[in-house]
């Protein structure tokens, strides 16, 4: 349940909003709550549908309400559920906002591009993935995730033609690395998976390093720690 509610506001053009997020849960115990904004913390490893997490999502909503100056609060109990309060004062909207120009921008036209579009994701590293999918989800894109490059290629065979429209391939993985993971998939009959764009993710920024993505059959490639405008420049160039 989503609950909103207007509150008192002495500050001038503002309005005060209560929104609460409210669910019926597994819930959180009373002695993990006060752990719960930070970083890294979780009171499991894997949640009831066996996935793994690195305990970061709160802390970063926590440091995003922290910075538009409200409040987060939560409050649950284990079996029962949790409810989470959010405060925040908005700027009412004044006349010269409904009259500005409302051509939509270059970085809106790009967004529009590629929200909506499924990316499967090969990362090994936990605290990478998370973060990779954070940016990517943050720009519309819909994100599944596999662990390694025998996966990668298992989904890519398993699944039909077209349920993917990107890959982002991690280099450095156990069991398969990414170059031999793209090389595989580009051998694949089906044409239209053997063509999936693929972009390498790594920690290594060398020149070298980007070409030989490049002769491994990639489209594109992405140094770590990536960088959010950088993901979606690369994105869009590989998709075109």
């Amino acid at each position: 349940m989503i609950r909103i509610t207007e509150l008192d506001c002495d500050r001038k053009d503002y309005v005060r909003i209560q929104t609460q997020v409210i669910d019926t849960g597994i819930g959180m115990s009373e002695e993990f709550l006060p752990s719960l904004f930070e970083a890294f913390a979780r009171e499991r490893n894997t949640t009831a549908a066996k996935v793994a997490g690195t305990g970061l999502g709160m802390p970063i909503i926590k440091k995003y309400v922290d910075m538009m100056g409200g409040t987060i609060k939560a409050e649950s109990k284990l079996g029962e559920g949790s409810k989470f309060t959010v405060i925040m004062e908005y700027r009412i909207a004044d006349k010269g906002y409904y009259e500005q120009v409302t051509d939509p921008s270059p970085d809106t036209e790009e967004t529009d591009r590629i929200s909506g579009k499924y990316v499967l994701l090969a990362e090994d590293n936990d605290l990478n993935a998370e973060i990779a999918e954070f940016i990517l989800e943050d720009m519309g894109l819909m994100v599944d995730r596999v662990e390694d490059g025998v996966q990668c290629v298992a989904r890519m065979e398993q699944k039909p033609a077209g349920t993917y429209d990107l890959i982002l391939m991690d280099i450095q993985m156990p069991n398969m690395d990414g170059y031999k993971a793209t090389q595989a998939i580009r051998r694949l009959e089906d044409k239209k998976k053997a063509g999936i764009p693929i972009i390498a993710m790594t920690a290594n920024a060398f020149e070298e390093d980007r070409k030989k993505a490049f002769e491994k059959g990639m489209n594109g490639h992405i140094a770590k720690p990536v960088d959010a405008e950088k993901v979606k420049k690369t994105i869009l160039s590989a998709i075109r």
